[in-house]
């Protein structure tokens, strides 16, 4: 681990033995603390995420997470698609007062949010809504049309993005 200039934890993971990923930098994780990994896994495997690799120690555990076209079979060291480890240390689902900070707190802002690219955006808002955990912003909120961003069991913001692109309805300007 080292410090980013603004003091958070940045973490340097050896590629694993076998990988055949050249020594160049690459957006590897991102981690999130999380109270209820239930919860959170049921969150996340909702938005089309499988389980890669978990790992359970004393008092923590880990869950590594990859995309749904990430092939499960080969190590997540080995990977060249980045990872969402989810951490959680044990016993915090137990506490109802437990609440961890997501970085978008009143005098705490920093983390933003962590995106995924949807085919529907709407479609998958509907979906999410069944979770119950809410939006920041719906798709049809603000100025940008088709963009939410939800709040996962954590409170962590969570955008949407239609793959490919947002529609700001422009029109197609033909130069002939």
């Amino acid at each position: 681990f080292v410090y980013d200039p603004d003091g958070y934890w940045v973490e340097i993971v050896r590629r694993g033995e076998n990988s055949k990923i050249s020594n160049e930098f690459n957006f590897s994780q991102t981690m999130l603390r999380v109270k209820d990994p239930k919860k959170s896994l049921e969150f996340y495997q909702k938005l089309g995420m499988k389980i890669l690799t978990q790992r359970h120690f004393s008092d923590f555990s880990l869950f590594f997470l990859g995309s749904s076209n990430v092939d499960e079979t080969i190590d997540f060291k080995d990977q060249f698609h980045p990872v969402l480890e989810l951490t959680h240390n044990h016993g915090t689902e137990n506490d109802p007062d437990f609440k961890h900070f997501t970085g978008n707190e009143e005098g705490r802002q920093g983390f933003g949010n962590i995106g995924f690219l949807v085919d529907d955006v709407y479609a998958a808002c509907d979906e999410i809504r069944k979770l119950g955990y809410g939006f920041r912003k719906e798709p049809d909120d603000g100025s940008m049309k088709g963009l939410a961003t939800a709040y996962d069991p954590d409170g962590y913001s969570v955008q949407l993005m239609k793959r490919g692109g947002i529609d700001f309805g422009d029109k197609k300007v033909d130069s002939n």
